[in-house]
């Protein structure tokens, strides 16, 4: 059974309402999630991101071992240099991601919540005689997420992965509180939410199902290199890029704003000239209010949906989408 991450002491915070499901143990908000949305937008505040597991790898071998086991070309990667990456089935399945980075000894990684021991297990079936060694860090470090454009001070020694959507750390637990209290104004996981799906950013559980291969979210170019050596599941990618299409693809979707509740995590897509009866063609994987696109989502769909065709969700509520994987 997956060992639960520490509950995050971020949720004592005034106005903290804990979050839901696979986000449990922060917090969903700090009482307004649309200004809290704003602050990330504008360049302040901070996200606590502290139920993600976090995983290092230590030894002279870790980034040519790590190399063989990813998508990403790791072998080479500079101190400081953030990189995403998947481990994929035998059959290109997405199994896991990892976000990381290496600081000239240890290679830094966060990862879903819930994944973490599965992901441990899997990387120490794959040791064999390399110099490598393979920690759970999660009770000890926490990630802290600062959007692009803040000027929050980072922590002599703190581990940072700098990327566009900016910074994130690897703080140790006990200076959490402290950090979000002279760093604020805190903002929740929904308020970040709602910024990924407006980025077309596609999430590991959320946007993957047990079949999705990495073409049909965007990720070959952003966590798959495509001239890189061999690593599980490659034959599927390059079959898919060189020969074929994937056979569903990631789709961005403006929602009717005069519904009340927002689609559930699979939630089905028709046509919209079929109706709620007609037959489905996806499902709805992240729904978000956004602050001033109102009701997002982000759905997978079959490849050979229109791109400009009008769609229905759930039991009928109307959706316009916009191409985020070409057909």
């Amino acid at each position: 059974m997956q060992r639960p991450s520490p509950t995050s002491p971020l949720l004592s915070q005034p106005g903290a309402v804990p979050a839901e499901g696979r986000d449990e143990g922060v917090a969903a908000h700090y009482g307004d999630p649309f200004r809290e949305q704003r602050a990330l937008e504008g360049g302040s505040g901070l996200v606590d991101l502290s139920h993600r597991g976090v995983v290092t790898v230590t030894g002279d071998d870790r980034l040519t071992w790590l190399h063989l086991l990813l998508t990403q070309h790791v072998s080479e990667l500079p101190p400081g240099r953030a990189a995403d990456a998947l481990i994929l089935s035998a059959n290109g399945h997405i199994e896991h991601a990892l976000y990381l980075v290496d600081d000239g000894t240890t290679v830094w990684a966060h990862v879903e919540p819930g994944t973490r021991e599965a992901l441990l297990a899997y990387l120490e079936s794959m040791r064999f005689f390399y110099r490598v060694e393979v920690a759970d860090r999660t009770d000890e470090y926490a990630v802290v997420h600062l959007p692009a454009g803040s000027i929050a001070e980072v922590p002599d020694g703190a581990v940072v992965r700098e990327t566009p959507h900016g910074r994130e750390l690897f703080l140790p637990r006990a200076d959490l509180e402290a950090y979000a209290a002279s760093h604020g104004p805190l903002a929740g996981i929904l308020a970040y939410e709602a910024l990924r799906v407006e980025a077309h950013r596609p999430r590991l559980g959320f946007e993957t199902d047990h079949r999705t291969i990495p073409h049909e979210i965007g990720l070959i170019g952003q966590a798959v290199h495509l001239q890189k050596g061999c690593y599980r599941g490659q034959e599927t990618v390059a079959r898919v890029h060189n020969l074929g299409k994937p056979p569903r693809r990631l789709v961005f979707l403006h929602l009717d704003g005069s519904e009340v509740h927002l689609p559930p995590h699979g939630a089905p897509v028709r046509l919209a000239a079929d109706g709620p009866e007609g037959r489905q063609l996806g499902f709805v994987t992240t729904a978000v209010r956004h602050h001033e696109l109102g009701p997002i989502a982000l759905a997978l769909v079959k490849r050979n949906v229109p791109v400009d065709a009008p769609l229905v969700v759930g039991t009928g509520t109307a959706a316009a989408q916009e191409t985020v994987v070409e057909p």
